[in-house]
């Protein structure tokens, strides 16, 4: 298992500090597993009644209880015989199921074992009257937790290992910081994210909406499909420049395919399937099968290479219901995904581009990428020999651009390793975005080959890569990170005219003409309400600028701007608090350019 570092120490020890006080207020409570997540911790449990929120506070209570006793965290190894017996002995039946796996143990263990045959041990943890089966770390004591920096935040349902046919246990989610100040902070982050939340914009801006008829699949509004239309051109315009070439390729296809690219003995369960005449067709996860059929129509030479295909993939995979999530977590995902073919010596240098883009693509939104090296799993297909090279020139990619790195063990695709990008949002939140993945194993799986300069017939390497990943996820994303305020360049009305009164409509129009001539998106609204309440709806839709036009303003030519944040515009002359006076033409100059500019 992974060393926990010291925040994660703090947030597993707490989560046993929360097991200890639910068994003090339900003492026939079964424990199931509770691990430290990347903000706090969590753990489920089967009780004898359904928690309500008022339980959290009354919980919280008995943890500072128990934290102010100062428990020692005893670790003590004992024989997986004698750990059996003390949990069938203490009706604990989910612990005793852990046990019965360590024979098989999951990547993801929260126990070690150590020893073999019949010297096995199992490792547990006692704090109070509290055991758990556990490989640790701990703190030295439940009081070097800080009781004023502990926070129960909620309460969902969760499957016992994650699967649906098992029973639903109770999960209860909390957060633990070195000190009340770092509690306040991430409660103050908490409800500014709920502020932020996509699917509160998407309904409050007419972008998207989610139906139960088609659940995990957004419907997209005309508003939402300009936001979608503008980063689809620009993420074209970048493999352009990159010299990708664009494909298309069907959604659906027989399973013998799947079955050549080991996704139907690795991936099935997450496919969509049926049979027609005696045939099993598959509605496609994933766009690489495909691309390697085009590659194949003809004999490659290696001059060619690299083969750059990109595609707009559409793609449907099968999600629990219960973690579909707006647009960060569908069944139907479109992706800007990208399979090149190349010669094994052009690996690193094609890597090295792919990073290239990544830094220019999110440089534009002001995102700060954070890169990882996800290593060989366990259900790996394929040689040792070639893992090994392809995780090495993965690394030598990273350390020629001078990228810090972390490695995520054992979390590549079966067929090969992968650099994944996580992107920090405004909030500080991590989100795993982009991802390239470097493959030996499909094109050797397709039989898929190229002509070298000795004349011999060599296996190309495969390289998969999505710049910003989905669409969807993406656009969620984005839309958290910027609170709804998108740039000028990807608002879907970037400018909004309103009149005074109807006297001025003809100068509105006039404004909305010269703008729509230079591809600006704007609009008019004369509706029937009174200027402050037309003022205050174009704020609540977030639109960049406002442009206010009265008698003055006709008899100058010019506009007077309103910013959606309230700012003042610092390239203008101010007027009247935070309004500003321009010339129309010098305003739609400055429009074109910052949406040119993707300012």
């Amino acid at each position: 298992m992974q060393k926990l570092d010291k925040q994660e120490t703090l947030r597993h020890s707490t989560a046993h500090v929360l097991a200890a006080a639910v068994l003090e207020m339900f003492p026939e409570a079964k424990f199931a597993i509770g691990p430290a997540t990347e903000n706090g911790f969590y753990y489920d449990f089967d009780l004898p009644r359904t928690l309500i929120p008022e339980d959290l506070d009354i919980l919280e209570e008995k943890m500072k209880k128990i934290v102010k006793e100062n428990h020692p965290f005893r670790k003590k190894n004992i024989s997986i015989k004698n750990a059996a017996d003390h949990f069938k002995k203490a009706k604990q039946p989910y612990k005793v199921q852990l046990i019965k796996d360590l024979k098989k143990p999951a990547r993801n263990a929260t126990h070690s074992v150590a020893g073999g045959g019949k010297n096995k041990t199992i490792t547990v943890y006692k704090s109070g009257p509290f055991v758990d089966l556990c490989s640790g770390p701990h703190l030295d004591s439940t009081g070097e937790i800080n009781a004023k920096a502990i926070k129960l935040t909620k309460i969902s349902g969760a499957y016992w290992k994650g699967d649906e046919s098992e029973k639903q246990l109770q999960r209860i989610y909390g957060v633990v910081f070195n000190d009340k100040k770092e509690l306040k902070k991430y409660l103050h982050m908490l409800k500014e994210a709920e502020k932020r939340d996509h699917k509160k914009l998407g309904k409050e801006l007419d972008l998207f909406s989610i139906h139960p008829e088609a659940p995990g699949s957004p419907f997209w509004h005309p508003r939402g499909m300009i936001i979608w239309n503008e980063l689809e051109k620009f993420g074209k315009s970048l493999r352009k420049n990159y010299a990708y070439q664009e494909i298309q390729t069907p959604q659906l296809a027989k399973n013998t395919l799947w079955k050549t690219s080991g996704h139907w003995q690795h991936y099935k369960d997450s496919m969509y399937h049926f049979d027609i005449d005696k045939e099993t067709y598959c509605l496609k996860p994933m766009d690489c099968p495909f691309n390697i059929k085009i590659y194949q129509t003809r004999q490659r030479s290696y001059k060619e290479l690299p083969i750059r295909y990109t595609e707009i993939g559409r793609v449907l995979r099968k999600e629990k219901s219960g973690e579909l999530n707006g647009l960060l977590r569908v069944n139907a995902i479109t992706q800007d995904d990208a399979h090149v073919f190349l010669i094994e010596n052009q690996v690193e240098s094609e890597i090295k581009t792919m990073l290239k883009m990544v830094k220019e693509y999110y440089g534009v939104f002001g995102l700060d990428p954070q890169f990882y090296l996800a290593t060989r799993p366990d259900d790996y297909m394929g040689d040792i020999k070639t893992w090994n090279k392809a995780e090495k020139d993965l690394v030598s990619a990273l350390k020629k651009e001078k990228i810090k790195y972390e490695i995520k063990e054992k979390d590549g695709v079966f067929y090969g390793p992968k650099i994944d990008v996580d992107m920090k949002d405004a909030l500080g939140r991590r989100w795993q975005m982009a991802t390239i993945q470097l493959d030996f194993q499909l094109p050797k799986r397709f039989e898929a080959e190229y002509i070298d300069n000795a004349g011999e017939k060599k296996t190309p390497v495969l390289i998969h890569a999505a710049i910003f990943g989905a669409f969807e996820r993406f656009i969620g994303v984005l839309l958290e990170h910027f609170g709804g305020k998108l740039p000028l360049w990807l608002s879907p009305v970037q400018v909004e005219i309103i009149p005074v009164s109807d006297k001025f409509n003809k100068y509105a129009e006039k404004i909305n003409a010269e703008l729509l001539k230079n591809n600006v998106r704007s609009e008019i609204n004369n509706r029937a309400e009174s200027l402050g309440k037309r003022i205050s709806e174009s704020e609540k839709q977030k639109i960049p600028y406002m442009l206010v036009v009265g008698e003055k303003e006709v008899k100058s030519n010019s506009v007077n701007i309103r910013l959606r944040d309230n700012k003042k515009l610092s390239d203008a002359k101010d007027r009247a608090g935070k309004q500003t006076v321009m010339k129309l033409d010098k305003f739609v100059e400055k429009v074109v350019e910052e949406i040119e500019k993707k300012k």
